[in-house]
């Protein structure tokens, strides 16, 4: 197995590097069959070490053309093996059905039954060109594994490869065994609620990676790391930006100040926060660092010099409205959040080059004109359409958040955890992803590395358990997901 690599492909994209590589190593599609079937079947021994019954579940394809070597590799070796065949062998056709006489030949056992119970069960019923709702003798299949117990091929069965939208029916797994190159539907949507313990073969061929087009790349700890540099030992405040939030309506003071104390934490030199004067006393009690500005009905904001994030608590009254009327007027760096994006979506407006939109699904349904389900179907979809519609740099929150640039760019995340899905999440991501604007990265690097520290922070105070976890738990594990390991050896 190797660590997980940077680059991320759609399904066309897999079969064409494979396509590729074959042609010139001069080998078989059926080679490469052989491999995945053998990494397999490593894999399952280290994953079930006490395992003796195996369950293999074929589907009529290449998924499960790796199902039927991973099994003869097994029988050979005495394990008790049985194929459960979605189709008749003489109904497969090519690489599939070579694996299967092969299987056969060697004294292997097969029926078109679902399996009764077993040590480990072996998802390959459908590989990464299948999408779509479980029916019929496949969902029968599919529904007899014990998901503690198995282990997928690829992608289990029914997630769509290149949106991480999973059918009906699609079974969980133990660990997820993928081949050649990461696909995006592993990482997004439900894909990491689906793949259990993501692993990677890439079959030889990730000398292959370069040149070959991509559909993502996963946010790494080395970029992240490249990026956010060691500070100066003759720095000072003012080398690190000025963040300006606003938002905290009448009694929504929370999410303004959450999002306030996510920029002084993720670094940046000054903070302050603009709110109704009511929250003041409780701002500065919070966190005394930070300066407060109490905003009037008709008070006139000074915006230059500064990064503003706007939205946490901000209402989608008059008082809101001019606020985001005056920051769009001024041309400065700006973070939307919450009430920011719902104003947006009711409102056309003209938006700075600079800006960084941060919607959840719901928020991002509202952008499109779309549903929350349109949007999960398609997530990388939704993403880039934001950014292409907006101009901007589009923030898709969830399991495995996206970040989309208005050029094409797509990076996703694959760290975080459930734990963070609770209020106030979103208002300290929007803090962290102004601080590093201020602190000079570019509005695409702020919005992927800060989703990265985020991320890196809910998965620090989820050592405590996920349950139960809150905005301020991320609060306190900014400063050490922002200052990366690698900067003590620098």
């Amino acid at each position: 197995m190797q660590s997980r690599p940077e680059e991320v492909f759609s399904s066309a994209q897999i079969r064409a590097l494979e396509q590729t590589a074959c042609a010139q190593l001069g080998i078989e599609l059926y080679a490469l069959m052989e491999r995945a079937g053998e990494s397999a079947w490593v894999a399952l021994q280290k994953l079930f070490p006490q395992a003796r019954s195996i369950a293999v579940l074929a589907g009529a394809g290449n998924n499960g053309g790796d199902g039927w070597v991973l099994a003869r590799l097994a029988h050979t070796q005495g394990y008790a093996v049985r194929v459960h065949a979605l189709l008749e062998i003489d109904v497969l056709t090519g690489d599939a059905a070579r694996a299967a006489r092969a299987f056969l030949d060697a004294g292997g056992e097969q029926t078109l039954e679902p399996p009764g119970r077993a040590d480990v069960y072996v998802d390959a019923l459908l590989g990464i060109g299948a999408r779509g709702d479980l029916s019929g003798r496949l969902l029968k299949l599919a529904g007899s594994m014990i998901p503690a117990r198995t282990l997928a091929l690829d992608v289990p069965s029914g997630l769509c490869a290149d949106s991480g939208w999973a059918g009906e029916g699609t079974p969980r797994a133990r660990a997820t065994l993928c081949f050649v190159g990461l696909k995006l539907g592993l990482l997004t949507g439900a894909g990491p609620g689906l793949v259990g313990e993501l692993l990677v073969d890439d079959l030889g061929l990730a000398s292959f990676y370069a040149g070959s087009a991509t559909l993502a790349k996963r946010i790494t700890e080395q970029a992240f790391s490249a990026a956010l540099k060691p500070r100066s030992r003759v720095a000072n405040k003012g080398n690190f930006g000025h963040v300006l939030a606003i938002g905290g309506d009448h009694g929504m003071g929370g999410a303004i100040s959450l999002c306030g104390q996510a920029a002084q934490r993720a670094g940046a030199g000054l903070v302050t926060i603009a709110t109704r004067a009511e929250h003041v006393s409780a701002l500065l009690a919070a966190c005394p660092e930070i300066q407060t500005l109490a905003l009037a009905d008709d008070t006139q904001l000074k915006l230059a010099k500064r990064v503003v994030v706007i939205g946490p608590g901000l209402g989608q009254g008059a008082w809101g409205r001019q606020l985001l009327a005056q920051c769009l007027n001024a041309g400065a760096p700006l973070v939307m959040d919450a009430d920011a994006l719902n104003l947006l979506a009711a409102h056309a407006m003209e938006l700075p080059h600079d800006t960084v939109l941060t919607p959840h699904p719901g928020e991002a349904a509202r952008l499109l004109g779309s549903s929350v389900a349109a949007i999960e179907r398609d997530r990388p979809k939704a993403a880039r359409e934001i950014a292409q519609r907006y101009g901007c740099v589009a923030v898709l929150k969830g399991a495995g958040t996206l970040v989309a640039s208005a050029t094409g760019e797509l990076n996703v995340c694959d760290r975080g955890n459930p734990g963070m899905a609770s209020g106030g999440s979103g208002d300290v991501l929007a803090g962290v992803i102004a601080a590093f604007l201020a602190q000079g990265l570019k509005p695409f690097d702020a919005a992927r590395f800060g989703v990265f520290a985020h991320a890196s922070a809910g998965d620090l105070a989820a050592r405590s358990g996920e349950r139960g976890m809150n905005a301020r738990d991320l609060l306190e594990n900014l400063r050490e997901a922002v200052n990366p390991v690698a900067f003590a050896n620098d």
